[in-house]
């Protein structure tokens, strides 16, 4: 392995859209989500090993979650955590990132990406990560992984990019973040267009380059830390100064303006498990296309629908057509799997009705 590659792995998230499972104390990245006795994030930290070793490995979350995720990632010492003391978005953290590995090490090469995506192809996916390191690492360039687009879906950022490739990598046109269905039908059709997976790579060097030219607050604000970054004043710093950076995403701040950003149409069977409708369409279904979690139930006449129940509870349906029931003792939730994208409005009603209780 290159002792310059190191992976960065985003667990801040509230995952709101996979409410009532995930909530503010405990999100989607720490629950076995998917039922096989780990969680995300840590299937996330044994996909990225074929690529680095657990010393070279940053997690990127909010103060809140350290405990967590060291519980998850026992093989991490604390100072491979960085807390995050508000909610701003990625392009600080990315930014945060870069400062503390470019102290590090002036010459590193990093993956960032979010800890809570399916990956059925993993020896491909890490075959393509390889790729794009090798790629950044001697070229002053921003790389990502595209997605081959398989349906209009409004919820992911679509990446225009030029046929002519060198090595399989593509220079990026112009991305477009989360278009309505009338211009996310016409970017699938076109066959010009791929899915944001939302995995980055690049040298420390190359990004904070490019936050400097394309987000300069967000650059200045943390490059006030420079000479602090991985020692014991970083923390103070940080919970100082961070919470002055712009909230904005690193799509925004640099995807969108950088012109020296490429692409790597990928296919390793992603899901970027975004909301509960996306967990459906991974899972294995019974003969009605419904995923049933739970032991104890019967279920008539109900096709398409994802349902997730306490084990020792008996549920009972009948009639039903593309829902999502979730069941966590103190919130039941029924909701159409069309409309699964309002589930991050409803949350913002329930905390002005009841507060946080059931955030």
């Amino acid at each position: 392995m290159n002792p310059n590659n190191y992976v960065a792995i985003m667990a801040g998230g509230v995952g709101s859209r996979f409410w009532p499972a995930s909530r503010t104390a405990k999100p989607k990245q720490f629950l076995d989500i998917l039922g096989v006795g780990k969680s995300l994030l840590r299937l996330t930290f044994e996909r990225f090993l074929a690529v680095c070793p657990p010393e070279n490995f940053l997690i990127v979350t909010n103060e809140m979650y350290k405990n967590l995720v060291l519980g998850h990632l026992p093989e991490l010492n604390e100072h491979q955590v960085l807390c995050e003391p508000s909610r701003n978005n990625t392009a600080p953290s990315v930014a945060y990132t870069a400062f503390r590995l470019q102290s590090i090490n002036p010459d590193a090469n990093f993956v960032i990406a979010p800890s809570d995506h399916i990956i059925l192809n993993e020896n491909e996916f890490v075959r393509i990560i390889n790729q794009a390191l090798d790629f950044t690492a001697s070229n002053d360039v921003l790389a990502t992984l595209g997605i081959h687009a398989t349906r209009p879906d409004t919820g992911y950022g679509y990446i225009n990019f030029h046929k002519e490739a060198k090595n399989g990598i593509h220079k990026v046109k112009k991305f477009t973040e989360k278009p309505d269905l009338e211009n996310a039908k016409k970017f699938v059709a076109s066959g010009e267009f791929l899915w944001n997976a939302g995995i980055f790579v690049w040298t420390a060097k190359a990004i904070l380059k490019s936050i400097e030219l394309n987000a300069p607050e967000v650059y200045h604000t943390l490059l006030a830390g420079k000479d602090v970054y991985n020692t014991e004043k970083e923390e103070a710093f940080i919970q100082e100064n961070y919470p002055k950076t712009p909230n904005i995403s690193i799509d925004y701040a640099v995807a969108e303006k950088a012109d020296n950003i490429y692409t790597i149409p990928s296919e390793f069977g992603w899901s970027d498990l975004g909301t509960w409708g996306s967990l459906h369409a991974e899972s294995s279904k019974d003969e009605a296309e419904n995923v049933v979690n739970g032991e104890k139930f019967i279920i008539q006449n109900t096709s398409n629908c994802l349902i997730r129940v306490p084990k020792e509870k008996l549920v009972v349906i009948k009639d039903l057509e593309d829902y999502i029931v979730i069941d966590e003792e103190d919130v039941l939730l029924i909701f159409p799997k069309s409309k699964e994208q309002e589930i991050k409005k409803i949350t913002q009603e329930i905390e002005k009705k009841f507060g946080e209780v059931y955030l």
